[in-house]
């Protein structure tokens, strides 16, 4: 179980990291004026919710990517080391779009849901979505299988009763060997 959390969270900060690509495009487009992790972060510091804060950009960068890898987690859970297709991420990631930008972010009065939200910051942000989906489960996939090949690996030593004894058990090479291979070491 620990191990699928932390591959869950390693996924999840990389999915993240090209989620904010994507957000970040949105911004220099002018799709979004302000980034929705900032608004966050800037509702839950202390002082006017809808006033901007100093270390807000950095609270709200740090949020989102803890968010991000703490939904990986979740993910790596669910998948429990097994292979999951790309639609699986994306819909597991839309889903997080929808109970955040149509549930809690405006029940809290943070940003309008997306049905009531400038055109350009919804579909940015579903659009970040999917890449996070996508990213997360190709990564989660590639660790997996990564797993999958050592565990194959070590089964089959185990089988053939190919053992290898630890190297301070091995003979020591003999001093003929050294003569006789010191080009080697030139």
């Amino acid at each position: 179980m620990m191990r699928a959390l932390m591959k869950g969270a390693v996924c999840g900060a990389v999915a993240t990291a090209a989620m904010s690509g994507v957000m970040l495009a949105g911004s220099r487009m002018g799709l979004m004026p302000d980034q929705p992790p900032k608004r966050i972060a800037r509702a839950l510091m202390p002082g006017h919710s809808h006033r901007p804060k100093q270390g807000e950009g950095v609270a709200g960068a740090l949020a989102h990517f803890g968010f991000g890898t703490a939904a990986g987690s979740l993910y790596g859970l669910l998948a429990r080391g097994h292979r999951t297709p790309s639609i699986a991420g994306v819909g597991y990631a839309l889903a997080i779009w929808a109970a955040s930008y149509q549930g809690w972010v405006p029940v809290l009065g943070i940003l309008p849901a997306a049905t009531r939200d400038l055109p350009g910051r919804p579909a940015v942000m579903i659009c970040g979505h999917v890449v996070y989906g996508t990213i997360l489960t190709k990564a989660m996939n590639r660790l997996n299988a990564r797993s999958a090949r050592k565990a194959a690996r070590k089964r089959a030593r185990a089988e053939s009763g190919e053992h290898r004894e630890p190297a301070y058990r091995r003979e020591p090479v003999s001093t003929e060997h050294h003569r006789r291979h010191a080009h080697a070491r030139i």
